[in-house]
């Protein structure tokens, strides 16, 4: 192992509150950005929907923008240049070919603000109980391909809130050192199942799982369940912001990740 790969990387998740305002929202995800970087993370990453949370799920198509071309995509890439980060974009709406229907997408920009990675969510939540629906499908086209890049300190794995729950995807990826989650659980869902998913890929994948999470009450009424976190290759939560704006961060130990494949060679172990 060279001597930049021993030294930990930097981390950070940012976790909103996000509103159906996009300037608003670009207003706090600019400060949280800048608050991330000051904690030394080399790379950072929102959450799900950060742009907008509007009132109704249709809202996001008015704002869908072509790729490499709007002013979410512009913001991104200066933010990523001028803090000279690696910036995992939460997600974003793009045009898809199904009219009334966009693409929940995470672009990826290196420290030169430049586009390396691009993930369309896979799985799509539904959910029915009660007064609290979700049908995203309803307004959302599916990706097909899986998501993964490149970053100085190994592999990064790219999935997207529901995914949580569909483990192959996560080994359809490939080994990697670290996984990032941008997400918006609901409350309800989230205190069932957030923690003990997002470990438990951690603990299977041995890697580091970094989850940006909605949390808290959106004036549209949804509550998201917050609970950003930092997880190492051993299920440790290494740091939590429960509820509310802010900024979870933490390193990724290149040692500590190949210390635990060493001692628990389950990788090497799998059969399928």
């Amino acid at each position: 192992m060279n001597d930049a790969l021993r030294q930990p990387a930097m981390v950070a998740a940012v976790q909103m509150v996000s509103s159906p305002v996009v300037e608003d929202n670009i207003a706090t995800a600019r400060r949280l950005i800048a608050d991330a970087a000051a904690t030394g993370a080399q790379l950072v990453t929102l959450p799900e929907y950060w742009p907008i949370m509007g009132r109704a799920d249709t809202d996001k198509v008015s704002h869908a923008e072509q790729p490499g071309s709007g002013p979410i995509q512009d913001f991104l890439a200066g933010q990523a240049r001028e803090h000279g980060i690696w910036l995992i974009g939460g997600t974003l709406p793009l045009v898809s070919d199904d009219v009334g229907k966009v693409l929940n997408t995470t672009l990826v920009h290196d420290p030169q603000g430049r586009p390396v990675g691009r993930y369309d969510k896979i799985h799509l939540f539904g959910f029915n109980k009660g007064a609290e629906s979700y049908d995203e499908a309803r307004t959302i086209v599916p990706g097909t391909t899986v998501g993964a890049f490149e970053a100085p300190f190994g592999r990064v794995g790219l999935s997207i809130c529901y995914d949580l729950r569909f483990p192959e995807l996560f080994r359809a990826m490939g080994e990697c050192a670290l996984i990032v989650v941008p997400a918006a659980f609901t409350h309800t869902t989230g205190k069932a199942h957030w923690e003990v998913l997002l470990r438990a890929r951690a603990i299977e994948n041995q890697c580091y799982v970094l989850a940006s999470a909605q949390g808290g009450l959106h004036p549209n009424g949804r509550r998201t369940f917050g609970h950003s976190m930092l997880v190492d290759p051993w299920g440790e939560v290494k740091d939590v912001l429960a509820e509310g704006e802010g900024v979870v961060s933490g390193a990724i130990d290149a040692e500590f990740l190949a210390q635990v494949r060493e001692n628990l060679p389950a990788l090497k172990h799998r059969k399928m």
